[in-house]
């Protein structure tokens, strides 16, 4: 038998096609285990490659190889069709579905003569077309979900989900399709060296492409045209191939850097979790607390949703170091109040008493005060002063704890409302403008009807003080009969007096 050898496929054929395949290799190899990510062999690769990161990293890498190797198969398919006016041998025919009828007639033993197949058969016409159709709808796909927030600008939201469903399904095609047709039809069923080597023997020949057999021992092969022809025909395509592959070019470059999103915001080299389940069931990690170590709350967190206000920047109590990065609706799920709440509700709809663990009620009411710690901070004018734990705590964080003396404020509401004048000043006044009963005689309550506005000993005021904002001129040296500051009033200012007399 005659060993006698044909080409089949060009050098650089034979380097489109590997820059083909390695490509295709990494898509599959790190697109697979994120498409099944949370079972534990996805789990296991994902590690073994070194993190989430570095998978993704390798699938973007994977399909901008593969992306360049589709723009100059385009390019060089091109010049063969307008330049040297190949055959258009990879288009499909009426002959190709003969074909396959006569392979399924040979197969099941109706005839013994195997068809003759010309320079590509229905077999490799169909695996092209098919990879030509996976391109497409990888690429678009690939998009969406490369560029989520942009694309949303210009396609229904929904298209998101459904473009990542999309691109996962046709991922799992292609792969089947690649060990099951491709490899056994290729290198299993007959092994072809044609990518290796670029050759076919004529045995191969005989039984693969025996038209293109016939055609080439007839010397009736392609006739390239005359060097005076290539030369005008290039005159013209190779601008407008330039042109054309600039332009895909710049669509690539687009494709990678069109938007930034949180996948190229984080640390490099960062450990993060590739899979973050919808529940918020604790799941042991290495490092974490134990559940059975969570400490339930000292006193009721009643109204309180911002939790990282407080525990992300003071001393004590501090957020473990397993807490990074966890977000104010995530507390709940595990840190509950001192008495389970009934019902499964959450520990802020529990009504649990106010003055739990060991926290003061204020003594009178402190409607409208949102400076805290101008008097708490330093203690000036006998002011209870902040503990030490209590270092670096904001005003706005003083409310989450301490509640007025009377009742826990109904829920959903703030310390700061629960007990606001029943008189509310004009809209645009100051706290001073208040109208008191203009008559200290008379018998009815002289204070706005607070709660408890006169425990703790605070007087109210006995007649209006609208417009007067300077209360020190009379009442630190009790001039003209005014009553005098008490001894504990010693350094208040007139800006701090109306936070407690109304």
């Amino acid at each position: 038998m005659s060993d006698k050898q044909y080409l089949r496929f060009s050098l650089i054929q034979r380097i489109e096609h590997w820059a083909q395949m390695a490509s295709f290799f990494g898509l599959g190899l790190t697109g697979l285990p994120q498409k099944f990510v949370g079972n534990d062999w996805a789990e296991t690769m994902i590690g073994l490659m070194g993190g989430i990161e570095v998978v993704r990293t390798i699938h973007h890498a994977s399909a901008i190889v593969m992306a360049l190797a589709c723009i100059y198969h385009v390019i060089a398919v091109a010049y063969k069709v307008f330049v040297l006016r190949v055959r258009w041998t990879m288009f499909p025919r009426l002959d190709d579905l003969l074909d396959a009828l006569d392979v399924m007639r040979h197969n099941i033993g109706l005839t013994k003569e195997f068809p003759k197949m010309d320079r590509f058969s229905f077999e490799e016409k169909a695996e092209y077309w098919a990879f030509v159709w996976g391109a497409v709808v990888m690429g678009l796909t690939g998009f969406l979900m490369w560029n989520p927030i942009n694309a949303v600008r210009f396609i229904p939201g929904d298209l998101i989900p459904a473009a990542k469903a999309a691109h996962g399904g046709e991922a799992i095609l292609a792969v089947l399709a690649i060990i099951v047709w491709h490899i056994y039809g290729v290198h299993i069923k007959t092994f072809s060296k044609a990518m290796f080597t670029g050759k076919l023997s004529q045995h191969q020949m005989e039984h693969e492409h025996g038209l293109e057999l016939q055609r080439i021992q007839a010397g009736k092969v392609d006739p390239r045209p005359a060097p005076e022809v290539i030369k005008q025909r290039e005159r013209w395509f190779i601008p407008v191939a330039s042109v054309l592959s600039i332009g895909m070019l710049v669509a690539l470059y687009l494709f990678v850097n069109y938007e930034q999103t949180a996948i190229t915001t984080l640390p490099k080299r960062a450990q993060v979790q590739a899979y973050a389940p919808i529940t918020p069931t604790a799941t042991p990690r290495p490092g974490a607390t134990a559940v059975s170590s969570i400490k339930p709350l000292p006193a009721s967190h009643d109204g309180r949703t911002a939790c990282m206000a407080c525990h992300q920047n003071i001393p004590q109590p501090k957020l473990p170091a397993d807490h990074a990065g966890r977000t104010d609706p995530t507390c709940g799920a595990c840190h509950k109040s001192s008495a389970a709440p009934a019902g499964g509700a959450s520990p802020a709809a529990t009504s649990a008493p106010s003055t739990g663990g060991g926290l003061k009620p204020l003594p009178a009411s402190h409607a409208g005060r949102t400076t805290c710690n101008v008097c708490h901070e330093t203690g000036v004018g006998g002011a209870q002063k902040n503990p030490a734990d209590h270092a670096g705590r904001a005003d706005a964080t003083c409310v989450a704890c301490h509640k007025p003396a009377s009742s826990a404020p109904a829920a959903g509401t703030t310390p700061a409302t629960t007990s606001a004048p029943a008189t509310k000043p004009a809209a645009g006044t100051t706290p001073a403008t208040t109208v008191a009963p203009t008559k200290a005689s008379t018998n009815t309550t002289p204070a706005p009807t607070t709660a408890s506005t006169t425990s703790g000993g605070i007087k109210p005021l006995p007649a209006s003080h609208a417009g007067r904002t300077t209360c020190n001129v009379c009442h630190e040296t009790g001039v003209g009969g005014a009553p005098k500051n008490p001894a504990d009033h010693a350094g208040r200012v007139d800006t701090m007096c109306v936070l407690c007399h109304k």
